[in-house]
């Protein structure tokens, strides 16, 4: 935490936003800033680290330290700055083809782990920096340069994903409501653990089917009387949304994170150590 509060403008790095005019991201990374004013965030003890694809761009507009790492490797790399230094804010971003096409190996074992960081995906259902071919969140059906007679796939549903391998943070926003982004970025940041959120935000360029305008009779929040430590429940909404997109977090547990463990498992070792090295003193011991 910094002695002086923080605007939302002063996380803004040097360098500007290059994404298409109209892209959902930016409702994202306006709702980070201020995020990160509202938990005080220091700037010099965070870190972003990204993948590769429009949304991975992340680091270079914000003013923390950033990792731009290889297409789908953004998790293991945030989890090893997280175990190299605990004291840091990890925080990882990337687009639904980088986290869970390429990267999709890797989501399973962050979400067991527990490791505390926050994964922040934008879900824009198309690759949008190589051009518009259909992604693992695409439609079934979909045209795209790829599948000009329609995808074949069934999509991934990465709420569910996550929610199994045992995220224990797990939200959704739309980045047509920044207010609620900032809200659950804040909440995810502030849990201790490995949290999850996905956000639903369009690509106007070249996914012309799941528009602002395609969402907007589709996001409704969940329902009030959600129980947020309940997982049957949440898997539940998450499988069956009833064609809706709903926001806000599904699931949330108290459990140790992975450090938490390590550090038991180190204290351990260390006692056993040091029993073990005075039994062998003891045998050599005129």
């Amino acid at each position: 935490m910094t002695a002086q509060a923080l605007q939302p403008k002063d996380y803004k790095s040097v360098v500007p936003p290059t994404w298409c005019a109209g892209c959902g991201d930016y409702g994202v990374l306006n709702s980070l800033y201020k995020a990160f004013s509202e938990l005080n965030i220091d700037y010099n003890n965070t870190v972003i680290v990204s993948g590769i694809g429009c949304s991975s761009r992340f680091p270079f507009f914000v003013k923390t330290y950033g990792i731009h790492t290889a297409h789908g490797r953004a998790l293991p790399v945030a989890m090893g700055v997280k175990l190299a230094n605990p004291e840091l804010r990890v925080v990882a971003t990337g687009g639904d083809g980088d986290g869970f096409s390429i990267g999709g190996g890797h989501v399973p074992h962050i979400c067991r782990k527990n490791v505390d960081i926050t994964y922040i995906i934008m879900d824009n259902r198309i690759y949008g920096l190589t051009k518009g071919q259909v992604s693992p969140t695409s439609d079934m059906g979909m045209v795209s340069s790829t599948t000009p007679y329609g995808s074949p796939d069934r999509p991934v549903n990465p709420l569910a994903f996550c929610l199994v391998y045992g995220a224990t943070f797990v939200a959704q926003g739309y980045s047509g409501n920044p207010k609620e982004i900032a809200a659950l970025i804040k909440q995810g940041m502030e849990h201790k653990g490995f949290s999850y959120i996905n956000l639903v935000s369009p690509c106007p360029t070249f996914n012309k089917t799941n528009t602002f305008q395609a969402y907007k009779d589709l996001v409704e929040p969940l329902p009030d009387d959600h129980d947020r430590t309940n997982l049957p429940r949440a898997v539940e909404l998450a499988l069956n949304p009833g064609g809706k997109i709903r926001t806000g977090v599904y699931f949330e547990s108290d459990t140790p994170s992975y450090q938490e463990r390590l550090d038991e498992i180190k204290s351990k070792a260390s006692k056993f150590t040091a029993a073990g090295f005075a039994g062998i003193v003891d045998l050599y011991r005129p």
